[in-house]
């Protein structure tokens, strides 16, 4: 295995330039265990800062207000991409948003591939949102418009 990059590469960059699920692993700030969450409000502002926007009520905020480091696992070009570095909270509020999201830059310190030898994702992970679709898709506007300006 090669040694891990410490930018994203393009074809990564342009991939968590549009909306896609990630995995946001952080240090639960109760029990000091990891801990993982799907996210969806993530954007690579450049290839060492990759922007997300939490619910300020979300157990996350804590973890990473107590430890401000976390992972992300993105999925891109058949492959597993963790992400780890260290975290800064930008946003306590998110401006033109509907309800209360904190918003965090992480900055990229190590890019390595985590797929496991001789395998390549054939499927990357898919969702759907189960609430109305045309205001899931103006939430998601307001959001990562709210969040490239923060």
């Amino acid at each position: 295995m090669s040694d891990p990059a410490t930018v994203l590469h393009d074809a990564l960059l342009t991939e968590l330039q549009r909306e896609k699920v990630v995995l946001l692993h952080t240090i639960d700030a109760e029990s000091g265990l990891p801990t993982s969450n799907a996210i969806s409000w993530a954007h690579a502002m450049d290839a060492r800062t990759i922007r997300f926007a939490l619910d300020q009520r979300s157990r996350l905020v804590g973890n990473l207000q107590q430890n401000a480091v976390a992972t992300m696992t993105g999925f891109a070009e058949g492959s597993v991409h963790i992400i780890s570095g260290k975290v800064n909270q930008v946003a306590e509020s998110l401006e033109d948003v509907p309800f209360k999201l904190a918003c965090f830059d992480l900055s990229v310190e190590t890019v390595r591939d985590g797929m496991f030898y001789g395998a390549r994702i054939s499927a990357e992970p898919e969702y759907e949102k189960t609430y109305d679709q045309r205001a899931a898709e103006k939430l998601d506007h307001q959001v990562f418009t709210a969040m490239k300006k923060a």
